[in-house]
């Protein structure tokens, strides 16, 4: 299994069971399609010394079925904030680059360099509520993870910066 690790946290972010359906702004950009899923209930019996024959209450905790985005629950990624604006959509982008660049190659720093007023043009394109998610850490210098819903779908889609995602090779 491949996983996608934050490159300034080691959060993980994304693994190879979620396809990268698009690459964006010359490879800055990467967009990932998830979907709405029901999680099952977990059943924890609590095991109190109960004698089984007495009848006593049930000690077993009992969760109800919830709907929750597949991405955000496998690695369990924080909702940070809901980005409204441009203003706070590039302030936000461009400190997740300050921190980025030193931490790739010269190559990609001039890549990510040139290419970053398309970036925040393709985010600040899409609808107005686009919601902030950051790894499970969810440290200052997180990785932002952008998401947001395309017009008549249901189902989220999930922009990440490229460069600050190595791999990491798991065994399955």
């Amino acid at each position: 299994m491949l996983v996608y690790q934050d490159l300034l946290t080691a959060d993980e972010l994304l693994d190879n069971s979620f396809p990268i359906n698009k690459e964006l702004v010359d490879g800055v950009l990467w967009e990932v399609e998830g979907k709405w899923v029901t999680k099952e209930p977990v059943k924890v019996d609590v095991a109190v010394n109960r004698p089984a024959d007495k009848g006593d209450p049930d000690f077993s905790v009992h969760d109800e079925p919830k709907k929750v985005i597949d991405v955000v629950d496998t690695f369990q990624l924080q909702e940070k904030s809901v980005v409204t604006d441009d203003a706070t959509l590039v302030d936000t982008v461009k400190k997740y680059v300050d921190n980025l660049t030193p931490k790739v190659s010269a190559d990609r720093q001039a890549h990510i360099k040139k290419n970053f007023h398309a970036a925040i043009k393709y985010l600040s394109g899409k609808v107005k509520d686009r919601k902030l998610y950051v790894g499970e850490s969810m440290k200052d210098e997180c990785a932002p993870v952008f998401c947001y819903y395309k017009e008549g779908t249901t189902n989220p889609t999930f922009v990440y910066f490229a460069d600050g995602q190595p791999k990491a090779e798991l065994a399955d």
